[in-house]
């Protein structure tokens, strides 16, 4: 590895997200120069496969002529205007397009330029929604237990995660975590209303009153705790219990939504109409930055003429932004004509059937979770023996065991050590058989790696 120019003003001048000094500070700290389908290049010119998708966003891959092209020819025309007072054609091109897609009413189309604003941007609207509906003590939110919704501060209340939130103090209050749904299945005879998870949020809102909760919010899978697929008849008993008791329903799609899951958004293959959903990520597939809330009509428009607000009082100076509403066209419509979301229903039994493989082989392997192209497999020390992993173990699997056997293989994507030691796949949605032939031999080698680790003697003897 070359000593880089931009690796060297890279540690001098930019601030990272999310990355501690030493990693940031690494003298091979990697400098990515550009990407094709779903792969990413170097400045040395050294290939990697892009097994996250880079964010979960990179859907339709890397390297595409048409999606810059719309963005050039848009800000030629029309380089920023705003939806204040007026609209643009881009932005409402997008809203379109995103409401045809969406399920049921969802005909309303709010935009900002994250996931983490789309979530705070929902916040919002609950609580003023219900307010405008003469419902002012509506303004605590449930979530689950380890989910991740984002980084300001409203949404990071709603985010279930103790350790984002511990540097910076007292957040919203009024925002209760229940249980997420890792382990549980419909009992025999029974069904999603007699699962812990379920019996839990009934439990909160008996406990806070139904008439102070303004919002539920989940993920159709939850990504934060390794890809948490739910339990059959689970979202129709979210639905059920926000309308019985006036709630509202948000399904958080920022990873879930444009395609990743084998469906335009992870609520049609779930079958539920939420009453919002929170969407970023894939719906430009990272090359602009956007991210909006899709409302029911019918509250939309209440929003707007109620007579205690007629307006949502929230808004930035980005939301809508022409350059970014014209990527997504472009973005969704090569989607739509190139069936990419047809691509992952196709390929999933694949997928799938080569993790059972790789999980056969490996005692190192717990097992892995998720659906369509969005997996996390969990680790384990033995998993014949059944013994679990010490924190040492998982610190060095994660920090250096890992890491050092996906450089070895060229591989991208996320150690994750949100709740248990895992490693999360989410390739580019474009990725056929033969880049699914790649990543999960690349998965093979990391899956060995950790097999050889835990089986050496040093760490058989500690364990003992």
């Amino acid at each position: 590895m070359t000593n880089s120019d931009i690796r060297n003003r890279a540690q001098r001048h930019l601030y990272p997200h999310f990355t501690t000094g030493q990693a940031w500070n690494d003298p091979n700290l990697p400098i990515i120069t550009r990407g094709e389908g779903s792969y990413l290049f170097d400045e040395d010119g050294n290939k990697f496969l892009d097994g996250l998708a880079g964010l979960f966003c990179a859907n339709i891959g890397h390297g595409r002529q048409d999606i810059p092209k719309a963005a050039y020819e848009q800000m030629s025309k029309l380089a920023y205007w705003t939806n204040w007072g007026s609209a643009h054609p881009a932005a409402v091109d997008a809203a379109t397009l995103i409401a045809g897609l969406a399920p049921g009413d969802l005909d309303v189309v709010f935009f900002v330029n994250s996931g983490s604003e789309a979530v705070e941007s929902a916040i919002k609207f609950a609580r003023q929604y219900h307010r405008g509906q003469g419902e002012p003590e509506r303004t605590k939110i449930i979530a689950r237990n380890m989910a991740y919704h984002g980084t300001t501060l409203g949404a990071l209340a709603v985010t279930g995660i103790p350790a984002y939130k511990e540097a910076f103090g007292t957040l919203m209050p009024g925002v209760f975590h229940v249980p997420n749904t890792l382990g549980e299945v419909v009992p025999e005879g029974g069904s999603a209303a007699d699962l812990p998870s379920i019996q839990a949020i009934r439990q909160v809102i008996a406990e806070q009153g139904a008439h102070t909760i303004a919002a539920l919010f989940a993920e159709p899978v939850q990504n934060s705790r390794g890809a948490l697929v739910p339990p059959t008849g689970y979202w129709q008993e979210l639905r059920s219990i926000c309308d019985e008791h006036g709630i509202l329903l948000v399904a958080d799609e920022v990873i879930t939504g444009f395609g990743r899951l084998g469906e335009w958004f992870g609520s049609i293959k779930y079958g539920v109409v939420p009453d919002l959903i929170t969407f970023a990520k894939g719906s430009t597939s990272g090359y602009a930055p956007l991210g909006g809330v899709i409302i029911r009509k019918p509250l939309a428009d209440a929003m707007l003429s109620s007579p205690l607000a007629g307006i949502f009082t929230h808004g930035a100076t980005w939301g809508g932004h022409p350059v970014s509403t014209a990527v997504a066209v472009a973005n969704m419509t090569a989607l739509k004509e190139e069936d990419v979301v047809g691509n992952v229903r196709s390929l999933e039994p694949y997928f799938q059937n080569g993790l059972d493989k790789i999980v056969s082989a490996h005692t190192s392997i717990k097992e892995y979770r998720g659906t369509g192209f969005f997996y996390a497999i969990e680790l384990t020390a033995n998993r014949d023996t059944g013994r679990e992993l010490t924190a040492e173990e998982s610190k060095e699997l994660l920090t250096k065991v890992m890491p050092k056997a996906m450089r070895e293989v060229n591989l991208i994507t996320r150690p994750d050590n949100r709740g248990a030691t895992m490693l999360v796949l989410s390739p580019p949605l474009v990725a056929d058989q033969d880049v699914l032939d790649d990543l999960l031999e690349k998965v093979d080698h990391v899956m060995s790696a950790a097999d050889s680790y835990l089986k050496s003697p040093a760490v058989t003897l500690a364990a003992v």
